[in-house]
């Protein structure tokens, strides 16, 4: 699986492969990772290199102490990042935004009607996909105008789903 991790202004594209590698950027490490008694700090061996970490997790950050050195943090999976993007962390606050399938899935259920009022972060519609319900959030407030699917409906990824204004 791929995650996108995301520190300061910069983001890295890692993806746990087999027999305890680690690709970062394309470049490809040999890890062992273990906790230490149940402790928020890992031992690391990193291509033979010895490390400690000491691991907090805030919510939707994760704090890593790393050789005195503080690191906040954001790591999620392709399928999240798509879903935040899509759900429009950085939406356009006048026009027409147009909600798209961050991925083929199944229609779930459709809990806003033509016409309504939505704020930021009301559910637009739910979306499964991977066995995994995924609520599609509105990413500001407006008016939903033009529902294109319906319950039960199999949309396939950046199909048009809703127009809000």
């Amino acid at each position: 699986m791929k995650y996108i991790t995301t520190i300061g202004e910069k983001e890295y594209e890692v993806e746990i492969l087999a027999n305890n590698q680690v690709s970062v950027d394309g470049v490809t490490y040999h890890v062992d990772f273990q906790s230490v008694s149940g402790q928020p700090v890992f031992t690391m061996l990193v291509d033979g290199k010895s490390y400690e970490a000491h691991i907090y997790r805030e919510e939707d950050l994760w704090q890593v102490l790393l050789r005195g050195t503080l690191f906040t943090a954001r790591v999620e999976d392709e399928r999240e990042k798509r879903l935040r993007a899509e759900s429009g962390s950085q939406a356009a606050e006048s026009g027409e935004h147009i909600l798209k399938a961050p991925m083929p899935g199944l229609v779930v259920k459709v809990p806003v009607e033509e016409g309504e009022q939505v704020e930021k972060g009301d559910v637009l519609l739910i979306l499964e996909s991977m066995k995994m319900q995924n609520e599609l959030k509105a990413p500001r407030a407006g008016i939903v105008r033009r529902i294109r699917v319906s319950e039960g409906d199999n949309v396939e990824q950046r199909e048009a789903l809703l127009g809000l204004e």
